[in-house]
């Protein structure tokens, strides 16, 4: 079935109504859907490279729109609606795990899924459901979705489509290594000074 899914949403980007769906696919992704839009990106910068920023800037939006339905799904309906999500993806234990980092590390957390390959939507749920400061959530969800299509959108940009099967490659293990450098930087910050 998830094949199916990405085939279908891959489809999209070979319609003229690619960023439309890009922007819904970020938009529905940040807060149920189980497909990254990153695919869907990187189809379409491919096709035209010199509009990857456009893409990602389309991408970022679509996803801070839905990053903060999922947030007022968790905010407002987390018994109603948000606890069926979680259970339908299989994700409870995922929600405790996550309730314990937003009791330590809201912004950190909202960040640091926002940028890697952990599904946002349990963060975007979660960051409602135990009321962390919206402000807090939006912030931390613009940077970091933000950095990660814009990641994306620029090194298509730079190198083409070439680029595009290390992206497909990658990507997990880069989003990764790049969060554990960034988070060893501000630890380092903060015991230096």
């Amino acid at each position: 079935m998830l094949r199916r899914l990405y085939d279908w949403v891959l489809h999209w980007a070979e319609t003229p109504y690619g960023t439309w769906a890009l922007f819904l696919l970020s938009f529905c992704e940040s807060s149920f859907f189980p497909i990254p839009p990153d695919i869907l990106l990187i189809a379409l910068a491919v096709a035209l490279p010199k509009k990857s920023f456009k893409y990602a800037l389309v991408c970022s939006f679509g996803s801070l729109l839905g990053g903060c339905l999922g947030y007022l799904i968790g905010w407002q309906f987390m018994a109603a609606i948000g606890e069926r999500i979680i259970s339908f993806y299989g994700l409870m234990q995922k929600y405790d795990y996550i309730r314990d980092l937003y009791l330590r590390y809201d912004a950190w957390a909202i960040g640091i899924a926002g940028f890697t390959p952990i599904p946002y939507k349990v963060f975007t749920i979660s960051a409602g459901a135990f009321n962390v400061n919206f402000s807090v959530f939006f912030i931390a969800s613009i940077i970091s979705r933000s950095a990660r299509f814009f990641l994306i959108g620029m090194l298509i940009y730079m190198f083409g489509p070439s680029i595009q099967m290390f992206i497909d490659k990658y990507f997990n293990m880069l989003a990764v290594a790049f969060s554990v450098v960034l988070i060893a930087g501000f630890v380092m910050i903060k015991y230096l000074f």
